[in-house]
């Protein structure tokens, strides 16, 4: 056990490495054994302190009492934590407080490199980043989808102390022999079952593989299972574990109801009557489809709710308006796809509302964590027509819970709810190949994830050494990357 762990930890073999499952309070307690009850006691440096103190944080959440003693130390780490916690800066403090140090590789590149699976979580990681070392002299960027190639390539050919980058794009210029790591000193997965449902492993493999094999990594995740720990395996040494709540302890502030409904007139009849509550400040409305986010933000329009659609179709700065609406009140109501379900940080939702289930269950588990955040209370509510039944048993045995049935008067379903809440067909629980789905039509939207363009309203219904890895194509140098055709991802960041 490491030294100021006082509690017991388990360690079991997992393969080729040993995973140390940290109980929720082993890392509340810092080396003399008294509960870490604030910053200071983290030990953190005092410009550090200072950030935290102006962003208006009081006291570390449980995530951040145990990842940073852990990261501090050194040690390779996998954490699972449900969205709201303060995870961000659970791994932001102590790389920032790692990052004081002088490098001990010289040359231009990142010394820390952030994964995240969409251009919104990894927007907001970074204003996390300049927030928290608003007081510290650290310069970081960003690598994303929808942004102009030659900014960046000018950032990469710089010393930099933190990149944030999604996949696909940060794999454009590695294509083009433009991205030196060999300065790495942390390597960090966020949101990684994300990442991986999007079809991004061999890209996170390909990236990984091109950074030292001395790194730090760190991998944070909504669960820890499945691919998550198969590509654990590849990537930690030796890993500590955290796991702050298993599926069905998740979202405890988050109220979960559904709604039957027996066809899409039904389902309209019930939104507009949850709209009208009191208590919803405002809500994030998901729809399956891009074509029905617009078309859904258009009906409440037009009924007089202040409303905006957010899906992948739009431009990055078209998104980044309507967040910001959002944020600053202009909107009542988002009518987002998924591409909103990871990253939407607006302190003002009360409500979640699913007039779509999402295709994959996991992906329930992020959509109503847009509600409830840093230990406010919010509601979800699941409007569920008669396609709906396998859906929302697969979240349901995915979450451990069953939802109530809410009936609203005078909108009573007329059709029962089909016996053992199976439905015609088995629950779809996650992706395969390059990420579509039962016959579905996916295509590419304005950031590369893969979206579907139908319409589910009906409208009438290692070698590990790092320095200067060259993926290079015929492109001249500063010149727009072109993918090879033989290798194939659902999504681009």
């Amino acid at each position: 056990m490491r030294a100021g762990l006082n509690q017991t930890t388990i360690i079991f073999p997992y393969h080729l490495l040993t995973f140390v499952v940290i109980q929720l309070n082993v890392c509340r307690f810092a080396a003399d054994g008294v509960f870490i009850v604030s910053f200071t006691e983290l030990k953190l440096n005092a410009k550090l302190l200072q950030a935290i103190e102006a962003t208006g944080f009081t006291s570390p959440t449980d995530i951040q009492r145990q990842a940073i003693p852990l990261v501090m130390a050194g040690r390779d780490l996998m954490a699972s934590a449900q969205t709201g916690t303060g995870k961000t800066a659970a791994f932001v403090l102590p790389i920032l407080q790692r990052l004081m140090n002088p490098a001990t590789v010289k040359g231009n590149g990142p010394r820390a490199l952030i994964l995240a699976p969409t251009r919104e979580l990894a927007m907001q990681v970074s204003d996390n980043i300049r927030q928290l070392s608003r007081f510290c002299r650290m310069t970081s960027g960003s690598i994303v989808g929808g942004m102009a190639y030659g900014p960046q390539i000018q950032m990469l050919r710089r010393p930099l102390d933190i990149l944030v980058a999604t996949p696909g794009r940060l794999m454009d210029h590695m294509e083009q022999g433009l991205v030196n790591f060999s300065r790495i000193e942390v390597l960090v997965l966020d949101e990684a079952d994300r990442m991986l449902d999007m079809g991004f492993i061999d890209a996170v493999k390909t990236i990984a593989t091109a950074t030292p094999t001395e790194r730090q990594t760190l991998l944070f995740s909504a669960t820890l299972e499945g691919k998550v720990l198969e590509i654990s395996r590849k990537l930690l040494n030796n890993p500590a574990q955290i796991q702050l709540a298993a599926n069905k302890d998740q979202h405890a502030s988050i109220t979960q109801q559904i709604h039957q409904a027996d066809d899409i007139h039904h389902k309209h009849s019930l939104l507009a009557h949850v709209l009208t509550r009191d208590e919803l400040s405002q809500a994030v409305i998901f729809t399956s489809t891009k074509r029905g986010a617009d078309k859904l933000a258009k009906t409440l329009a037009t009924k007089g709710h202040a409303s905006a659609a957010l899906h992948g179709d739009m431009s990055q700065g078209a998104r980044k308006r309507t967040v910001d609406s959002m944020r600053h009140g202009k909107f009542r109501l988002l009518v987002a796809t998924d591409v909103a379900a990871r990253g939407l940080d607006i302190k003002g939702i009360s409500h979640v509302i699913n007039f779509d289930l999402p295709m994959v269950a996991e992906d329930y588990i992020h959509r109503i964590g847009r509600t409830g955040r840093a230990g406010a209370t919010g509601i979800a509510i699941s409007l569920v027509g008669p396609d709906d039944w396998s859906k929302l048993a697969g979240i349901e045995r995915l979450t451990g819970n069953k939802m109530n049935r809410e009936i609203i008067a005078g909108l009573e379903p007329k059709l029962p709810e089909p016996r053992g809440n199976g439905g015609n067909k088995p629950a779809f629980r996650g992706r395969k190949g390059n990420g579509s789905s039962r016959g579905r039509s996916f295509g590419k939207s304005a950031n590369g994830r893969s979206e579907s363009h139908g319409n589910s309203h009906g409208n009438s219904g290692s070698n590990g050494n790092g320095p200067n890895v060259s993926y290079r194509t015929n492109n001249k140098p500063g010149q727009r990357p072109r993918r090879p055709s033989t290798r194939s991802r659902s999504t681009a960041g």
